[in-house]
């Protein structure tokens, strides 16, 4: 009857394994997966106890879930056992395939290891294959791969049959093992992904809630803000801007997005606006407006860069510096340029003349090369010296190796050779001490602002007409030769001569002009004094002429 018996209770058996694995694919969480093979070794497999050892990132195993028993369950899920001691157990006993058993006469030896567990008690085993309290029976479960990492361990005790597991038994828990580990491991990914959703669901909520600060800092900043391309064939384009940044330049965010800040910026600032986009950072420069003016404004470059894909766009904030820029160039206007009739003053004037000329020893080469010869003999000692026949290293005679600038020469007043050089015309006005004295420095002050308007409008476009105080004017204009300087001085001279009107009053002044040149190796006072001397000059022959006349 017992041996007819076997299939119904195989069959039994096999149904009841079948909704134990059944249930492991139900559960919603790895901890309700764990409790599922632990309850699936009592329901579906026919042992008193079943207890999931699960392993741990650090190796060590812990027990995970326990079921059969609730006193034993409270006592000691969660413990932790070492994994050299499992891989002691897992070594020992005999081999049902993947299975481990160790029978009492040999696990007497594991009662004082580190592995937390738990027996049933009964009495001594009275035939051969009856299940002794101190057996023991391991189904390793091992991760799905070739590598065969292990997962972690069922343990079970106690059969209710109170006997040995036979072949089917076996087969039927190593079986369970394999389908317990791929629920883990299915339970495990699922984990993994739903943190990984939430994680990522958090980094969405912050990257929005980062977007919108973004935007609304953006949008709504008191200055102009753009975003730009950076990089290929519309590098530079810009992408977005705000409304300060549209309201600054006068033109709708529809139509600045079909510029590029170097299609607005002031032709003379190209170059600052290049580097500063190359290298990001800050730069001071003027942008066009819709009405044709220029602004100076302040850019300031962020390069926003993807940790992948590299530099991709430039943040620029745009700063309206008119004002103070306007503020700067007036101070500068003023600290250069006279009060009165709003020409370069004198500190003015002796910079730009000093930008013309190098106050070094100007000697011809023939010059230079007889003081040498006087020094050392002969042109082949010098030369021996490191010196060169058309000036010395080291030194700076014009024409030497060293020297890269182009001296200003003067033409020779006697033979016009077709020289051309800077003359300084120096003008002193005659008779005007005069009209100060009778009609008071009002008047005196309108004839110098007439004055200085007709000197500016006889001269060319580069020329500089400069007040230098009092009655006193300079005219420096390049590129003249001697007959030209002087034909500038009789211009000069007739523009000034007409009465000028002043509070219904036409007065008149006259004009004594000196002509003196720039040259390469005088100072400025120099280059003033000999203009001012040769107008002295000028201005007594003047005077003896008109005594003869009278």
């Amino acid at each position: 009857m017992e041996a007819e018996s076997e299939p119904y209770v195989r069959l039994a058996t096999m149904r009841q394994l079948h909704q134990a694995v059944a249930d492991l694919n139900t559960a919603r969480s790895l901890a309700d997966t764990l409790q599922s093979v632990a309850d699936g070794v009592v329901a579906g497999l026919g042992y008193e106890l079943g207890c999931v050892n699960l392993v741990r990132p650090d190796g060590d195993l812990v027990i995970a879930a326990f079921a059969g028993n609730a006193a034993a369950e409270a006592l000691i899920t969660g413990r932790v056992g070492s994994r050299a001691s499992w891989e002691r157990r897992l070594s020992m006993g005999e081999a049902w395939d993947d299975l481990r058993f160790i029978p009492h006469t040999e696990g007497w030896v594991l009662l004082d290891d580190d592995v937390p567990q738990w027996h049933t008690e009964g009495p001594e085993p009275r035939f051969e294959d009856e299940w002794h309290p101190l057996d023991r029976l391991y189904a390793p479960m091992y991760a799905s791969g070739s590598g065969r990492d292990l997962l972690g361990v069922i343990s079970v005790d106690r059969p209710r049959n109170g006997r040995r597991p036979g072949a089917w038994g076996r087969e039927a828990l190593q079986m369970y093992a394999s389908q317990a580990a791929i629920a883990i491991s299915n339970a495990r990914l699922r984990a993994n992904m739903q943190r990984a959703l939430v994680r990522l669901e958090r980094e969405q909520q912050a990257l929005r809630a980062s977007e919108e600060s973004f935007r609304q800092a953006f949008e709504y900043a008191p200055s102009g803000m753009a975003i730009a391309e950076m990089g290929g064939d519309q590098h530079g384009r810009l992408l977005r801007t705000n409304d300060a940044l549209c309201r600054l330049l006068g033109r709708p965010a529809s139509v600045l997005r079909r510029y590029s800040f170097a299609d607005l910026v002031h032709p003379e600032d190209i170059g600052t606006l290049l580097r500063t986009s190359a290298e990001g950072g800050r730069a001071e420069l003027r942008l066009g407006r819709r009405d044709g003016t220029y602004l100076w404004v302040s850019l300031r470059n962020s390069v926003v860069a993807d940790a992948t894909d590299g530099p991709r766009f430039l943040l620029t904030h745009v700063e309206d510096i008119e004002e103070r820029k306007r503020h700067e160039l007036n101070l500068a206007h003023r600290a250069s340029h006279d009060a009165l009739t709003g020409l370069p003053n004198s500190a003015e004037l002796k910079a730009r003349l000093s930008a013309r000329i190098c106050e070094r020893p100007h000697a011809p080469a023939a010059t230079a090369i007889e003081a040498l010869d006087a020094a050392y003999g002969d042109v082949e000692s010098s030369l021996a010296h490191g010196y060169q026949a058309d000036g010395y290293e080291g030194e700076a005679v014009p024409g030497g190796p060293f020297d890269h600038h182009v001296h200003t020469e003067a033409p020779d007043p006697e033979h016009d050779d077709g020289t051309k050089g800077l003359a300084v015309l120096f003008c002193d006005l005659d008779g005007f001490k005069s009209i100060n004295d009778r009609f008071g420095h009002h008047t005196g002050d309108a004839v110098l602002i007439e004055v200085a308007r007709r000197l500016s409008t006889c001269v060319r476009d580069g020329d500089t007409v400069a007040r230098l105080g009092g009655d006193e004017f300079v005219v420096l204009a390049d590129g003249l030769g001697a007959a030209d300087a002087a034909d500038l001085a009789v211009r000069l001279r007739n523009a000034i001569i007409p009465p000028i009107r002043v509070d219904g009053r036409a007065v008149r002044v006259g004009a004594s002009f000196g002509i003196g040149w720039a040259e390469c190796g005088m100072t400025v006072e120099e280059v003033l004094r000999s203009a001012d001397q040769r107008m002295y000059v000028e201005k007594r022959s003047r005077s003896k002429v008109h005594r003869r006349a009278g």
